[in-house]
């Protein structure tokens, strides 16, 4: 009775670890599309304070003003002096600003980092675009070096048309600069510099 039954068992089981590898496989398919996914959605819409990207600037200058304030911020252990060249600016709505930020690398070797970057309130993120950043691009400094990096803003005149931000007066731009793990630099003959060289 077992017998007759055996071959019907080991299809069933076979089908069932199919179904499990499917399930594993569009799981880990989900989780690699997930990241650019989110990324594409917040800068689509604003979400989680992710500010727009735009290729020019708006239409019209509004008199209303509104106090821009700058953040900067360094983790992973990256050896560098991030800072604004200035606090804060107040800017009219739909006005182009152009600002700078400086990074100094501070550690006595080459070291690379990349920024990410948020507004607050979050919810003006739809409202806040850029014309041109530093963000997410790689910033290889040599030891000591010194960098002015710009950021080209305004804030869209689409903003006055929101009643929720009728009261705002205040928008933080805040970046902050992650280190990028690199392998070791190769050079043209480094495999016959011998043991215990060093550059």
């Amino acid at each position: 009775m077992n017998a007759a039954h055996a071959p019907g068992s080991r299809r069933r089981d076979v089908m069932v670890a199919a179904a499990c590898g499917v399930v594993v496989a569009a799981m880990v398919g989900a989780a690699y599309a997930a990241v650019p996914l989110y990324n594409w959605f917040c800068r689509t819409t604003g979400f989680a304070g992710t500010p727009q990207i735009a290729s020019a600037a708006p239409g019209q200058v509004l008199d209303r003003k509104i106090t821009v304030r700058f953040d900067a911020n360094v983790l992973g252990g990256l050896p560098w002096r991030f800072a604004p060249e200035q606090n804060s600016v107040e800017v009219k709505v739909g006005e182009v600003v152009t600002v700078s930020y400086t990074v100094v690398n501070e550690a006595a070797r080459e070291t690379v980092g990349i920024a990410s970057y948020n507004v607050s309130p979050p919810t003006v993120g739809a409202y806040f675009s850029k014309i041109n950043c530093f963000c997410f691009t790689e910033q290889r400094l040599k030891p000591g070096e010194k960098r002015e990096m710009p950021v080209v803003f305004f804030i869209d005149p689409k903003l006055v048309q929101d009643a929720e931000h009728d009261g705002l007066n205040t928008i933080t731009l805040s970046y902050t600069m992650y280190r990028v793990r690199q392998s070791e630099p190769q050079t043209v003959g480094s495999a016959s510099a011998g043991p215990g060289t060093t550059n």
